[in-house]
């Protein structure tokens, strides 16, 4: 993917590697294992010429954004706002856990059985992902399903008051949006169903809408039964947009290609067989901190 971007003109970046020997890590109220920097989209939102990392909501993602330090240190030399949305403390108190109990999605959240009382309990925290935003120019639609995004769209908020403006949407997914609904360009928004519209903003239904063909079965691999199984099979409208013209699209999705060239975008095809074991997609995968009209950067 990293050679596909490279090839259409884009600047690629990469996360640091998570060291062989690194096995977990530990704060006062947990421990959890570490894993590596696959969707690095999840848990950095950018605004403008601000980065801002986001409240995690798996705590063996609580010190992802660490891996991304050297780029984002680069970005701030060269004049970037940096913010960190507050580190909450992940107890199982924290967790508002009524979306997951109340729907079969369960959601990208800590999966947490039996709760149990700690000392370092604080209610309810916001514990919210990028990943929960589609981002229109001064615009930024959230997703909130929990009382945990409630409180990271307070933030933002408050954080962005005077230069963005945020319009909650309520439970279109269980968190992330972006196998929902993604703004292909100015105008076109690629959506899973027409029902989605009805979530949306009203100057957003007035967009044109791309609902492409269900996906078939035969396009994803057979796993055993004990195999984790991270997305839904609607993973691949997880796309890229590269330009207003230009998209990247899984290989292995040719009635989502199809019904995008039709509709006049150039489609580049790029192999990914396994995402609903790597939890994403192309959008996903990717972190866009420079788009001007022109060549874009990308963290991959």
């Amino acid at each position: 993917m990293a050679g596909t971007l490279a090839s259409l003109g884009v600047t690629v970046h990469r996360p640091t590697d998570v060291a062989p020997q690194t096995g977990s890590v530990r704060t006062p109220a947990w421990s959890a294992s570490v894993v590596p920097p696959l969707n690095i989209r999840d848990n950095t939102l950018i605004v403008g010429d601000e980065i801002i990392e986001t409240s995690p909501m798996i705590r063996s993602r609580y010190f992802e954004t660490q891996l991304l330090k050297p780029v984002f240190q680069e970005y701030f030399r060269r004049g970037a706002r940096w913010s960190v949305m507050p580190r909450p403390l992940m107890t199982d108190a924290s967790f508002d856990l009524s979306y997951a109990r109340s729907s079969t999605a369960g959601g990208p959240m800590e999966p947490i059985e039996d709760p149990q009382p700690s000392r370092y309990d604080v209610g309810h925290e916001m514990l919210f992902d990028a990943a929960q935003c589609l981002r229109l120019g001064r615009d930024i639609v959230a997703n909130v399903s929990t009382r945990n995004h409630e409180l990271g769209v307070d933030w933002l908020e408050r954080h962005l008051e005077g230069r963005f403006r945020i319009h909650r949407v309520h439970k279109l997914s269980d968190s992330h949006i972006d196998s929902m609904v993604l703004a292909l360009r100015p105008g076109t928004l690629l959506c899973r169903s027409e029902a989605v519209l009805d979530y949306l903003p009203e100057p957003l239904r007035k967009w044109d809408v791309i609902v492409p063909p269900a996906p078939e079965s035969y396009n994803f691999p057979q796993y055993e039964d004990d195999d984790l199984i991270l997305t839904s099979r609607y993973i691949d409208l997880n796309v890229l947009s590269v330009s207003p013209d230009t998209v990247l699209v899984n290989e292995a999705c040719p009635e989502l290609m199809r019904e995008l060239e039709r509709h006049g975008f150039t489609v580049v095809p790029v192999r990914h067989r396994h995402r609903r074991l790597f939890g994403g997609g192309f959008h996903c995968f990717t972190l866009d901190t420079v788009r001007d009209g022109g060549l874009e950067d990308y963290l991959v």
